[in-house]
């Protein structure tokens, strides 16, 4: 057996542990044989969780607790752009300090002014009575009522002793402090003032009525946090009614200690706490937003996390100054200019820390999933424009919706189609069959390579840009995948091909991602979705598509995208980049932004001489991109010339619930304003009532005449 390198162990001999045990510990002493076994040269030891002695062939072992040794200078001391958050945090939080106490002197002058009397008079009162023994004052009354002579002398001898050392003590005190404040004021001129301010602000201290104070607390600006403490950690866990940690806190056993201080970590406080014995940081996670209750701290600021490199039972809890959706976002780093390598990380969001966060996109396949309208397509578009800014890499985008949220990619896609109509799908269908029928003739162009062009059967940079021997990277982005698997044509072929891909194209250069608001196995075939490598969950709402997204426990380990609110867009956690989950903000890129990013990427490409397909006009784009006015049009029945709003909307959120699931009839009227259509108050009955109401609502003529005016 051997010892880690992290865990130490006392190995004593079991017959010279049992007489300590009994008191006895001379050669003389009785002995206990032990078994007759050779002694180990090195035990095992076992788990700091379980620090106690054990016997291990013939010897007793007693354990340590392992230690880790701690950065000797904190982060934000040896990374200039923690540093720079450290500096902006203190003076932001310490400069609103100064400033509100500093508009606050008159005030404070008055409060001093009118209390300090009144805590001279205090003062004067308590000395007095300790000087002359006040609080004995009853007894000796009764003494002299009773008519006890020697009780009265006794206690009026004894006030006479105590009055008299009293006096001495309070002249040598007096005396004291007299030389010492005629000698700083000998030494330091403005002494005078300085004692005179100190003695004034003791007096209003002490005059102060009961429930007030001389200086207001500061009210603290929007995102700035207070500092966490153990005694605010301990608080916050034990209001969250979990009975293993009351019982601890109750008992005053093993309860919640901290591996270490928490401290400032980024734009907020890390503690890294360890829980009681059978509290899981799952427990933890489940009951976020009480957590944040009990920290009086916003949810999105509030990330309880799991220690990968610890125990179970290690919390590493991190609050933030300000939740992370109003996180001041920096701009995507190759919004501007640069270019793109799908062999290295591309650019993809900020963790919770303010830090960014990158993604690696050559052979790993990527899933994202979410609920409709939390930004699963935004995030998708982060990395395919990422994917567009490499020149060698051939782009097969499919908009399974309709919206022409990627359509700005269709500059530099060899394939591209958009919409939910039988053409765009059956595109994307002969797409994955196309690619997956090429992973042969792949493999067979890589085997045959010479060892000094592949040395190692893999693609590499320099293959990649032989555009020649055709081992150049492909992706194919599918969003809203569900529309194709499910479809009941060309669902089944595209379910086998994208199988076959997932499996086995990114060892030879293809690489699939997938994007879908309803994440089961009817939407992503199971042998699909389990080797997705890259997953990136925003909000979804149970653990069943937590767990479908992300993998297998991950819900039951903490990983929990189900804490999310409506308010946290584009706010996920990655899983397989990093060794741990990361929660992550994606960098936000509208359409016009993407537009200006897919110009230069197609000037990259036609520099390189790789535009192929859609991009070149070799092939037709795939569009049919409907509009709200389509939708709201199709919303209609027969016979219907108006609709109230609420009516409106409900019926698109059933007809499109990835687009419209969460609107509500103001977004409605919002959208369609414009889009040219105004509406106007309809007056009608309504079937719930059976009375006559008045309500804004659309005309059907109006949705018309907007649709003839488009372009």
């Amino acid at each position: 057996m051997t010892l880690p390198e992290d865990h130490t162990a006392d190995v004593v001999p079991l017959d010279k542990h049992r007489r300590a045990a009994a008191g006895d510990d001379t050669p003389g002493g009785e002995v206990v044989p032990a078994p007759d076994t050779a002694a180990p040269d090195t035990v095992q030891a076992r788990p700091a969780d379980h620090a106690q002695d054990d016997v291990i062939e013939g010897r007793i072992v007693r354990y340590k607790q392992p230690v880790k040794p701690r950065p000797v200078l904190p982060v934000w001391l040896t990374d200039s752009r923690e540093r720079d958050q450290a500096i902006r945090w203190a003076i932001r939080y310490y400069g609103h300090e100064a400033a509100w106490q500093a508009v606050r002197v008159p005030r404070y002058a008055v409060r001093v002014a009118l209390w300090a009397p009144r805590g001279a008079f205090r003062s004067v009162r308590w000395w007095a009575g300790w000087v002359f023994d006040t609080e004995a004052r009853e007894l000796r009354a009764k003494a002299v009522q009773g008519g006890d002579a020697s009780a009265y002398l006794a206690l009026a001898k004894q006030r006479n002793d105590r009055v008299r050392t009293r006096l001495q003590v309070s002249g040598g005190i007096a005396g004291a402090a007299v030389v010492a404040a005629g000698t700083a004021c000998v030494l330091w001129p403005a002494a005078p003032y300085v004692l005179a301010l100190a003695a004034l602000l003791t007096l209003a201290y002490v005059g102060r009525p009961i429930d007030r104070a001389i200086i207001d607390r500061a009210r603290i600006t929007e995102g700035a946090a207070p500092k966490l403490t153990p005694s605010m950690v301990v608080k916050a866990l034990g209001a969250l009614g979990n009975a293993e940690i009351n019982k601890a806190l109750s008992s005053g056993g093993d309860g919640i200690t901290f591996a270490a201080d928490p401290t400032r970590d980024g734009p907020g406080w890390r503690a890294d706490v360890d829980l009681p014995l059978g509290v899981t940081v799952g427990d933890i996670v489940a009951k976020r937003e009480r957590l944040a209750s009990g920290l009086r701290r916003n949810l999105g600021c509030v990330w309880p996390l799991p220690d990968p490199d610890a125990h179970e039972g290690r919390l590493v809890l991190w609050v933030g100054d300000q939740p992370l959706r109003k996180l001041r976002m920096p701009r995507w780093p190759l919004a501007e200019q640069g270019a793109a390598d799908v062999f290295k990380p591309v650019p993809f969001g900020v963790n919770h820390l303010g830090r960014p966060v990158e993604v690696t996109l050559m052979f790993s396949n990527a899933l994202i999933g979410a609920m409709p309208r939390i930004g699963k397509t935004f995030s998708l578009r982060v990395l395919l424009l990422g994917v567009s800014l490499d020149p060698s890499v051939e782009m097969r985008v499919f908009e399974l919706k309709g919206t022409g949220d990627l359509a700005p990619l269709a500059k530099v896609a060899h394939h591209y189609a958009s919409g939910l109509s039988d053409e765009a799908i059956r595109a994307c269908r002969d797409s994955l069959v196309e690619l997956a029928a090429d992973l042969e003739p792949r493999a067979d162009k890589l085997r045959k390579l010479p060892p000094s062009i592949c040395p190692e059967n893999k693609i590499t940079r320099q293959i990649a840009d032989r555009r020649d021997l055709g081992l150049h990277p492909v992706v194919i982005a599918i969003d809203e995948c569900q529309n194709l698997f499910q479809h009941p044509e060309y669902g089944e072929d595209a379910a086998k091909a994208a199988e076959t891909l997932i499996r086995v194209g990114p060892a030879m250069g293809v690489m699939l991602m997938l994007a879908t608001q309803r994440p089961d196995k009817t939407a992503i075939p199971t042998a699909v979705s389990s080797l997705a490598g890259t997953r990136f969950c925003l909000r979804v709402m149970g653990q069943t598509e937590n767990d479908m997204i992300l993998g297998t426990s991950m819900y039951k380990n903490g990983v929990r995208a189900t804490t999310f609110t409506r308010s946290d867009l584009g706010i996920g956690y990655l899983v397989g980049e990093a060794d741990d989950p990361q929660i992550v903000r994606t960098y936000y890129i509208d359409n016009p932004g993407a537009d200006v990013i897919t110009d230069r990427a197609r000037q990259l490409r036609e520099a390189a001489g790789t535009l192929t397909g859609v991009a070149a006009g070799e092939v037709e784009a795939i569009q049919t991109t409907e509009t709200l006015v389509d939708h709201a049009l199709a919303a209609f029945r027969p016979g219907e010339d108006a609709l109230w709003s609420e009516h409106l909307v409900r019926r698109l959120a059933e007809a499109h619930p990835d687009l419209y699931g969460d609107w509500s009839p103001v977004d409605l009227g919002n959208a369609l304003k414009a889009a040219g259509v105004e509406r106007r108050q309809l007056e009608r009955v309504d079937p719930a009532t059976g009375k006559r109401v008045n309500r804004r609502g659309v005309d059907r003529t109006a949705l018309e005449e907007a649709a003839r005016k488009r372009p």
